[in-house]
């Protein structure tokens, strides 16, 4: 497949169904995005989409011992403040997301865990600005949504969610933890500037 061409879905995850979902569709440039909230409606709009990746912004496993695992800690020792799986607050979003994530693949699908604050952050990017967020993705050359309208953090988020995978894809980034506990794949710190005229 023509670099660039793949189909990539992120997912900023809520913690329950009654509250929305962000969900982008990405490929080629183009991006859109939309609110889900059934978990059934989440796996289909994922599965019939076939993506190379799909990209998931909550905790896709639970620490073996204690409340962190080896990959939140990491972050935290690198600048990159995650809130860990078993956190108050924490443990209804990661117990969906590791369901989800199980059934997805199944469906041998590519799953991966992110986190969009780090990764703006990695990338030089403002981590809660979210109108100079969206200004840089349109910068970068992403088209669709992120040109057509104000989006909310969420999905501002799931948009950087799907960023993410599509650095992974290009092997620009480092997956943080260890195969016991789970991986949070993260970008090499690059400049946001250095994607630009890119095939995204």
């Amino acid at each position: 497949m023509e670099a660039g061409k793949e189909v990539i879905t992120g997912i900023d995850l809520a913690a329950l169904e009654k509250n929305p979902t962000e969900w982008t569709y990405w490929k080629d440039k183009q991006v859109s995005t939309c609110h889900i909230y059934k978990d059934e409606e989440i796996i289909n709009s994922t599965i019939n989409c076939q993506p190379r990746i799909v990209a998931v912004d909550a905790p896709l496993t639970m620490p073996k011992t204690g409340t962190t695992r080896k990959a939140d800690r990491e972050m935290l020792r690198n600048g990159y403040p995650v809130f860990p799986p078993l956190m108050c607050g924490m443990k209804t979003l990661t117990k969906r997301a590791v369901s989800l994530a199980h059934i997805l693949r199944t469906s041998r699908l590519s799953v991966i865990e992110v986190h969009p604050s780090s990764t703006r952050k990695a990338l030089g990017m403002p981590t809660k600005d979210w109108q100079k967020i969206q200004t840089i993705l349109k910068q970068i050359g992403l088209k669709g949504d992120v040109e057509k309208r104000t989006l909310t953090l969420h999905e501002i988020d799931a948009v950087t969610a799907a960023l993410t995978a599509y650095l992974c894809l290009q092997e620009r980034t480092r997956s943080v933890g260890d195969g016991k506990e789970g991986y949070i794949v993260v970008p090499e710190r690059e400049n946001w500037r250095q994607l630009k005229n890119e095939r995204t």
